[in-house]
């Protein structure tokens, strides 16, 4: 969508299509309890004097835990929500490049530090 905000990957940051998504299965099916699995975002994080602020994580989680919680409110029987991921890790198609994770790894010396995402 035009305007819209987009992950450093490129994937646009749009939550209500999770409650939509969500609010369209429990009306057209009779659900069991759901755990939404593997939710995240890709941004370029980096250390800044031995934090790693990341805002932009924290606004997607808090719009995509928002958007949850209004599917709940409406009745999904949703019993879980889990981020993808807690740590920074290697993807499969982008090796080291990408962060995912709540705690950010220096992969040259594997030390590892939570993000600012990690406390809120």
């Amino acid at each position: 969508m035009e305007g819209a905000e987009h992950t450093d990957m490129g994937w646009e940051v749009y939550p209500d299509g999770l409650r939509d998504l969500l609010v369209r299965l429990h009306a057209e099916y009779e659900l069991p309890d759901l755990h939404i699995s593997e939710n995240g975002s890709e941004f370029r994080d980096s250390r800044n004097y031995g934090t790693v602020p990341d805002p932009r994580r924290n606004a997607y989680l808090g719009g995509h835990l928002d958007a949850v919680a209004s599917a709940i409110a409406d009745g999904v029987p949703v019993r879980g929500y889990f981020l993808w991921s807690l740590l920074d890790n290697f993807e499969w198609a982008f090796g080291y490049s990408r962060r995912f994770g709540i705690v950010y790894v220096d992969f040259e010396t594997l030390e590892r530090v939570p993000k600012d995402s990690f406390a809120w």
